[in-house]
């Protein structure tokens, strides 16, 4: 591999003839593996024809997927190796181009998708998130290396341009990027009624997810309603009320009730993993609304639901279910523009969203532990460079 010979660091700084670099790995299959390992340093050559982008990683965020990756749960090593590098949530700056890049410039701060293609026609038209074959790719996760690392370099149709305003946010590109996805999907799927104008919506969840969420659907003027176990007030129903939006505790408020309090709800957004809700969900679930489930359910837990009713109340109320997962470029694009507009709307509202950083990739240790037991975090995050 070839190496390149100058790097200029945010000081201005060369990094000379830099061949290794620090990055936060896991052993495929193997619990609690997660280690701290040197890794090549790789080059903008290593992408072809001319369309290679290095990338300076700042920031990356983790959540429970990074957990349950370290717990063996699922997450395979990319093709010829055993080490999976973590870290699917990125933000960095982009240091150096292949000759053929236009879409960015050195010194642009930017985001990059997760999702790789495969062989399905999905994955050829560039929607790889719709992919219909069996194995998937996604950087951090199944097959191909994370962004827990110093540098990633990538194909410029992954990289998305991120506004120098946004830059104290921008770690919460990925996580946006899925709710993003999963409310455009609700209103396309909507288009088959000719007019679809929904007033109501229900947030299930106020973790980053369901603060997003929320977020986004407050900025489309609808009413919101976030609902989540724990009591008010905390610092998650704090931010869901500084937003114009409802908090519930579900201890004290049931879905149920909250729906016949303030819904009936037009959208649904599930965020909390919790299959059983998902059912009742259905049940309070307006008539020509829609369910968006965003979250991933592990375990195999039974239940008995009224499977009659909520039957008869799909049929008979023309209700959808769909399920959303990950993003493509489109989503990270509608993300940056709404970011954005929520800077402008809720000023400094989402960097109280960032509260647990963690300094260097050489504290990994602290980071999994943070993400594991930090008490009231909203994001964990790796600082792994500074400015």
């Amino acid at each position: 591999m070839r190496v390149e010979a100058e790097i200029m660091d945010a000081a201005g700084e060369t990094l000379m003839e830099k061949k290794t670099m620090k990055a936060i790995a896991v052993i495929a299959g193997k619990a609690n593996s997660v280690h701290l390992r040197e890794v090549p340093m790789p080059s903008v050559d290593d992408v072809p024809g001319g369309r290679g982008v290095l990338v300076k990683i700042l920031r990356v965020g983790v959540d429970g997927t990074d957990k349950e990756i370290n717990a063996a749960e699922y997450g395979a090593a990319p093709e010829g190796g055993d080490f999976l590098i973590l870290g699917h949530e990125c933000f960095g700056r982009v240091e150096s181009l292949g000759p053929n890049v236009t879409a960015v410039r050195p010194g642009d701060y930017c985001a990059i998708t997760v999702r790789r293609p495969g062989s399905s026609l999905y994955d050829l038209i560039g929607t790889n998130d719709m992919t219909t074959d069996d194995t998937y790719f996604e950087r951090g996760i199944n097959m191909r290396h994370g962004f827990l690392t110093e540098y990633i370099v990538d194909d410029e149709e992954f990289i998305v341009r991120v506004p120098e305003g946004l830059k104290g946010a921008g770690v919460l590109m990925e996580p946006v990027s899925v709710v993003e996805k999963g409310i455009a999907q609700a209103y396309e799927i909507q288009r088959r009624l000719r007019v679809w104008k929904p007033r109501k919506a229900a947030v299930l969840g106020a973790g980053t997810l369901g603060l997003l969420a929320a977020m986004l659907l407050r900025l489309r003027g609808l009413d919101v309603t976030v609902l989540a176990r724990t009591k008010a007030p905390t610092a998650n129903s704090k931010l869901v009320e500084e937003i114009g939006a409802r908090y519930v505790s579900t201890q004290e408020k049931p879905l149920r009730q909250a729906s016949a309090e303030y819904g009936p709800f037009d959208l649904i957004l599930e965020g909390t993993g919790q299959a059983a809700l998902v059912f009742e969900a259905m049940e309070v679930l307006a008539r020509n609304g829609v369910l968006v489930m965003v979250s991933v359910t592990g375990g195999d837990e039974k239940i008995e639901i009224p499977a009659d009713r909520i039957n008869l109340g799909f049929v008979l109320g023309n209700k959808v279910a769909v399920g959303s997962v990950n993003a493509n470029r489109e989503y990270f694009e509608m993300g940056a523009k709404d970011l954005s507009q929520a800077e402008l709307a809720y000023p400094g509202w989402l960097s109280k969203l960032l509260t647990h950083p963690v300094k260097g990739l050489e504290n990994f240790e602290q980071l999994m532990k943070t993400l594991q037991v930090a008490k009231g975090a909203i994001k964990v995050y790796c600082e792994v460079a500074e400015e």
